[in-house]
């Protein structure tokens, strides 16, 4: 009823005779390592393996049941090590001391549901005579263990006492060989040490003088933009100053020009607005333009001084990989020397105990060995480390360099699209300008135009005023009853005829009726012009009344309607009063159309209207 776990032995043979004709065997064995006395044994033949077969329903032949009988031990091995094992080799015994009594020998397949024997064979423990037959086997392979193990210890003896003295020779000059490498080391440390302070003194110098010339450069580059800048600024000023001038002088003019021109007038006053427009928006271009030139200037600087240091950056990283390159060879030849003395020593620290004295001596040499090229190895990455932190910084000093270099071409497209407004703005004022110019040109046109008028009218009224003066007699001597006063500058008021029943004076234009031509008239011949028949309205509180209609020859008067307006400025005509006729009155007498008149022979009812 005892429940015990412990390790046993398996041998499975397969026993044959001499001739082929004899029948095979099948010999199971149980041992037990560390119990002598544990010996159970089990031969099958094929007789009872067919009994065997028939009780516990086994589909193999006794050919192929030792191997079947191996790959289920293997499975139990495999899941011997787990908490709920699979497979099982249970050996049950019906007595408590399972010496001297039969056992059965159980493999089991255990699941949740139940507990399935696989196979169960039945072992006999063994007798006194093949317990000792077993002992003796035993020994005899011990014996025979021990003799191998004898013969390997003194080959190992000797091959250890070789390999001693050869590894003391070769400690020996191993330790010459690293004290030379260490004063070679030493000499090689300090050369390198002044070669490299004395480069970086050298560098240093360098770096100053080719600062020192980039800042003279920069300033001077500085000064001549300035000066350009200056220029352009008093170049454009001289120009806005001589735009306005040229603006007062159009203006000036404007207003001296006369009313024919009121409708360019809203034009001009338009023209002005968009030209002050123009200007305040040329204005905020320019103080845009000057910024911008500054933020420029100021970029420019800074990605100098950037590429400077970058470029010193470069140089320094390049020096010290030069510096990483050698110290990474040096201490490569030193590891894979330390490699080959560990490994010596590792073989001679397991393989040598009685020289423990000396080798205790050379152990304390190697591991100041040791110190030293693991301080070699700290200086090695602290220098990489450096490296790491120069390559990160570059890195963010690049990146701010693109982005710098983005931004300044953003701002130089700015820069050229307000150029491009500017052209545009200039383009408009220059054709603001010819504008302005044909303004000017039409009003000085129409100023000699009207020069000429007041010229042709100047020289009427002298004909007109001649040809009075000439027919004064001859209308005294032909009106009776006539009461002939003169006026106070010389000439004849209108007459009245009290024998025709008018009382009120008659009006001066009788005198378009019958006008006598002169002879020697070159343009008689031609037709004149002279106004239709129409009626005449006076006022009647001044003691006019209707007259009697008069008839006129000829289809106009050769005259634009422009000159029968009336004029407050104009000179009147002798012995005619200025209220004489005003613009109302002779509105019925305006004819439709004008044609011209020749110029030896004008008209005379021009000299009735003044102007």
């Amino acid at each position: 009823c005892a429940r015990r776990v412990l390790n046993i032995r398996v041998n499975v043979e397969l026993l044959s005779g001499s001739s082929p004709a004899q029948r095979k065997d099948l010999a199971v064995q149980l041992t037990d390592d560390t119990d002598p006395f544990f010996l159970y044994n089990l031969v099958i033949s094929e007789e009872d393996f067919q009994s065997l077969k028939s009780q516990q329903g086994l589909l193999v032949d006794f050919s192929a049941f030792p191997q079947k009988f191996i790959d289920l031990l293997q499975q139990c091995i495999q899941e011997q090590n787990k908490d709920t094992p699979r497979f099982l080799l249970q050996l049950v015994s019906s007595a408590s001391v399972p010496d001297h009594s039969p056992v059965s020998l159980n493999i089991v397949e255990t699941n949740p549901f139940k507990h399935l024997t696989h196979l169960s064979l039945k072992f006999l423990p063994a007798n006194d005579a093949e317990i000792k037959k077993f002992l003796a086997s035993c020994l005899k392979c011990l014996k025979e263990d021990k003799m191998m193990v004898e013969e390997k210890l003194r080959k190992t003896e000797d091959d250890l006492s070789r390999q001693l003295s050869y590894t003391q020779q070769s400690l020996s000059e191993k330790s010459r060989e690293l004290e030379k490498l260490k004063a070679e080391w030493a000499s090689y440390t300090t050369t390198l040490t002044n070669k490299h302070t004395q480069e970086l003194t050298n560098e240093k110098e360098r770096v100053l003088q080719a600062q020192a010339q980039y800042q003279q450069q920069q300033e001077q580059q500085k000064k001549e933009l300035e000066n350009l800048h200056q220029k352009s600024i008093q170049q454009l000023q001289n120009r806005l100053s001589e735009l306005e001038v040229i603006n007062k002088d159009l203006t000036e003019r404007r207003y001296k020009g006369d009313s024919t021109v009121r409708e360019l007038k809203a034009k001009l006053s338009g023209v002005e607005d968009e030209c002050q427009r123009a200007k305040q928006e040329v204005l905020s271009l320019r103080r845009e333009n000057s910024t911008l030139d500054a933020e420029c200037h100021e970029k420019e600087k800074l990605i100098n001084q950037l590429q400077t240091r970058v470029a010193v950056l470069e140089q320094e990283i390049k020096d010290k990989d030069q510096l990483v390159i050698r110290t990474k060879e040096v201490l490569d030849a030193t590891q894979e020397q330390k490699a080959i003395l560990e490994e010596s020593t590792e073989k001679k620290q397991s393989q040598m105990e009685k020289l423990e004295i000396t080798i205790k001596s050379l152990s304390a040499e190697l591991l100041k060995a040791n110190e030293i090229i693991k301080k070699l190895q700290g200086d090695l990455k602290t220098l990489m480390s450096k490296l790491k932190l120069k390559n990160t910084v570059t890195i963010q000093q690049e990146k701010l360099l693109a982005e710098k270099e983005e931004r300044l071409q953003k701002e130089q497209r700015e820069l050229q699209e307000v150029g491009q407004a500017l052209r545009l703005k200039e383009q408009e004022v220059a054709k603001l300008q010819e504008q302005l110019e044909a303004t000017a040109q039409k009003l000085e046109e129409s100023k000699q135009l009207l020069k000429t008028n007041e010229n042709v009218i100047t020289w009427l009224n002298k004909q007109l005023n001649e040809v009075q003066m000439a027919k004064k007699p001859e209308t005294a001597g032909s009106a009776h009853g006539v009461r002939a006063a003169t006026s106070p500058h010389g000439m004849p008021e209108r007459p009245s005829f009290p024998s025709s029943g008018l009382s009120h004076p008659f009006s001066p234009l009788y005198a378009f009726q019958k006008l006598p031509e002169p002879a020697d008239n070159k343009y008689s011949g031609v037709p004149c012009a002279v106004p239709k028949a129409g009626a005449l309205a006076f006022p009647s509180g001044s003691g006019w009344q209707s007259m009697q209609q008069h008839t006129f020859t000829g289809e106009n008067w050769g005259l634009d309607s422009k000159y029968f307006k009336r004029k407050d400025d104009s000179i009147p005509l002798r012995g005619l009063s200025q209220n004489t006729l005003s613009s109302e009155y002779l509105k019925p007498l305006l004819p439709a159309k004008a044609q011209p008149c020749p110029p030896a022979a004008p008209s005379p009812a021009s000299a009735y209207f003044p102007g």
